[in-house]
């Protein structure tokens, strides 16, 4: 008996069991051992499992009589494209007495030609190797041989895997034939790489996508089939097979073969992890949660005990980066902990995670682990570079985001004593006293020399000046020009450049209502925290801003509105004032405003009730039909432009723009407290090099220029 016969018997003399649907096995001779992955193969279109989408279009084809004589079948490794073309086949030439003559798709008993075709020995249904037979003169055979009749089934069925191996002139020798089939010669198509199939094949076929089968899935097929073969498995090891398997049955099945003769017909997680080369999930979260406090040591011990059991180095931070990404799911998505595929430990302990860590924290560990897989893999000591992976993904937990950062700020800002400009104990020497936020730039940038301004307006406010606590006066300039902007701005230099200390100027004394920008600690003061820390902190603060409106807040323009959005961290509402308000009137507890085109249309009812939460107060929120002034983003556009085409009518830059063709001016910046003075922009920068020296007086000179 040939050993793919289905009633092949073990040694023992028993029949070999059957999935349901499956036709029972018959008593015979004793064979060889089969593998799994073939001694369950599915041999009808109930027994595939996770290509609902295909079996139910196939199925209603056939009931409908819309054969097409051409199909291709395109997916990853193991999910059942060859299996899926002899059940085609042995549709097609199903033939029972007392069944209805014609393609059927209820194959539950066995017809005559079922069996040979299942095994792959049918004398009409050819099965050809692609990558074997390429060339164009195999194409000629399948030319020649389609044009006889079957000699016993329905349909002759040419089953042509990994298609994608033929060559360029097999494909061309094939448009022919694939396109006007005799009417008895179907072709079934399997490929991994669908890219590599002309257009001009696959415009002939008709083309289903074979998907992975999902974990839980491939957990509960495998628990099926361990029941069947009589072996004890624990679920979180058939959990680790079924993602190892990456969606394939045929290698989930294979592992499962392999598992089995390794635990000796029993499947436990540590028999999977150690002929995996796994590392221990629970170990995993333990390493995850020890990394996300900064604490080294017990990363690298954690590291150490999973490396002496085996574990691959590079396989550990692969663990680490599943783990990331199930952390930031649950955290997006709270229903992903339902997933059958998740252990106790991941589901409980994941959960937890994710109300303690943003999201920026676990993309940028997401982002590290990946770049450290690869340094890892390549590297000549795995376990050292998977210990230095460890100490940046550590000490980068430590260091607060650039959000948090700015947020530590404003709330010692806050506590600090009115008035109080001098600077903070801590802060570098020079640091400036103020920072102008994100909103207040919309309309114009600001030069160093208007933060100087801001810094100096302490002093008028009652507090002492930056510089104030050595008794040494500040040094006031004399006011510069600035009638053109974009040469100011061009000649103040590169941005990176390391700025001077800025010159404040005299400004007029300011009004009673003005606000005295308060200076803010350096970020060196900022105390170091664990990222649960960090965001318990955010939320509690969070919480007390939603929850305490600010008492008396008055809000004087709109600009003002813009950054309280801004404070309270809604990016919708700031958006849209920023790009679809169209101001008319402005006053505190009053706003006006015509909406640009494509604007949401109930933004002034939810602006209102925003309002009413932040300030504690009702607002008036209307919309008018007057036009209204140019909304802030297009202020801010208008005024790039403007700073453009000033730099671009500079003597310097339109040189340089002439003599370098396809050059363009892409951005226009000042250098903060750039010490250059702003008239001599206006006279070119001819006027303030030094005369050239005469030929007759300094010939090194003149041979220098």
């Amino acid at each position: 008996m040939n050993e793919f016969e289905p009633g092949a018997t073990d040694p023992s003399g028993e029949a070999e069991p059957a999935l349901a649907g499956l036709a029972p096995p018959r008593r015979g001779e004793a064979a060889g051992y089969r593998v799994l992955a073939r001694k369950y193969r599915p041999r009808d279109f109930d027994d595939l499992i996770g290509q609902e989408a295909m079996v139910r279009t196939l199925s209603n084809a056939f009931r409908t009589g819309r054969i097409p004589q051409a199909w291709m079948l395109t997916g990853v490794r193991g999910v059942g494209k060859t299996t899926t073309a002899r059940i085609l086949a042995r549709g097609l030439n199903y033939q029972r007495p007392g069944h209805a003559d014609g393609p059927t798709i209820d194959l539950a008993e066995p017809g005559e030609h079922c069996e040979a075709i299942i095994e792959g020995r049918h004398i009409d249904v050819m099965e050809i190797d692609a990558a074997s037979n390429n060339s164009v003169e195999n194409v000629r055979q399948i030319n020649d041989a389609v044009r006889y009749s079957p000699v016993s089934a329905r349909y002759k069925v040419y089953i042509i895997d990994e298609v994608h191996m033929l060559s360029g002139g097999a494909f061309n020798a094939f448009l022919k034939t694939l396109e006007e089939p005799p009417p008895h010669a179907k072709f079934v198509f399997a490929t991994t790489d669908i890219h590599k199939v002309p257009v001009t094949i696959l415009s002939r076929c008709q083309r289903f996508d074979l998907r992975r089968v999902g974990a839980d899935r491939l957990v509960a097929h495998l628990t099926r089939i361990c029941g069947l073969e009589g072996v004890t498995a624990d679920p979180e090891a058939l959990t680790a097979i079924a993602r190892a398997a990456e969606g394939s049955v045929r290698d989930a099945l294979s592992l499962l073969d392999q598992a089995i003769s390794h635990g000796a017909g029993t499947i436990t997680p540590d028999t999977v992890r150690d002929m995996l080369g796994l590392a221990d999930r629970a170990r995993v979260i333990d390493l995850f949660e020890a990394v996300m406090r900064g604490d080294i040591v017990q990363s690298f011990a954690l590291l150490a005990d999973q490396y002496g059991a085996g574990a691959d180095p590079a396989a550990i931070l692969r663990e680490l980066a599943g783990f990331t990404h199930l952390v930031t799911r649950l955290k997006l998505v709270p229903d992903a902990a339902s997933d059958p595929a998740l252990t106790e430990a991941e589901r409980k302990r994941g959960a937890e995670l994710a109300q303690d860590l943003s999201v920026r924290v676990l993309s940028r560990n997401w982002q590290m682990l990946l770049k450290g897989v690869a340094e890892v893999e390549s590297a000549s000591r795995p376990i050292a570079a998977a210990e230095m992976v460890l100490v940046r993904l550590a000490h980068v937990a430590d260091l607060p985001t650039p959000d948090e950062a700015l947020r530590m700020l404003r709330e010692d800002a806050a506590g600090a004593p009115a008035g109080g400009g001098g600077r903070p104990s801590g802060a570098p020497p020079g640091s400036s006293g103020s920072q102008e936020s994100g909103s207040q730039k919309s309309g114009s940038q600001e030069s160093g020399s208007q933060g100087g301004e801001m810094h100096g307006g302490g002093m008028h406010g009652g507090g002492a000046h930056a510089g104030s606590s050595s008794g040494t006066p500040a040094p006031v300039s004399t006011p510069s020009a600035a009638d053109d902007p974009g040469a100011a701005r061009m000649l103040a230099g590169d941005a990176g450049t390391a700025p001077s200390p800025a010159r404040p100027h005299p400004q007029p004394q300011p009004q009673a209502d003005d606000a005295v920008t308060q200076p803010r600690p350096a970020l060196s003061a900022v105390p170091a925290s664990s990222p649960a820390q960090r965001d318990a902190a955010a939320r509690a603060a969070a919480g007390r801003a939603g929850t305490a409106p600010a008492a008396g807040l008055h809000l004087a323009r709109f600009e003002d509105l813009v950054a309280l959005a801004e404070e309270k961290r809604d990016i919708v509402i700031k958006a849209a004032l920023e790009r679809d308000v169209r101001l008319v009137h402005f006053e505190d507890g009053q706003i006006e405003f015509a909406l640009a085109e494509g604007a949401r249309r109930d933004l002034a009812p939810e602006l209102m009730r925003k309002l009413a939460d932040w300030t504690g107060r009702r607002w008036v929120v209307a919309l008018s039909s007057q036009p209204g002034a140019p909304s802030l983003r297009e202020q801010a556009e208008a005024a790039e432009r403007e700073r453009k085409r000033g730099a671009a009518d500079h003597p310097l830059v339109r040189s340089v723009l002439d003599n370098f063709p396809g050059a363009r001016i892409v951005d226009v910046r000042a250098r903060p407290g750039a010490d250059a003075d702003l008239e001599t922009a206006e006279t070119g920068l001819a006027e303030t090099a030094p005369p050239p020296p005469e030929d007759d007086d300094d010939e090194d000179g003149a041979a220098l220029l």
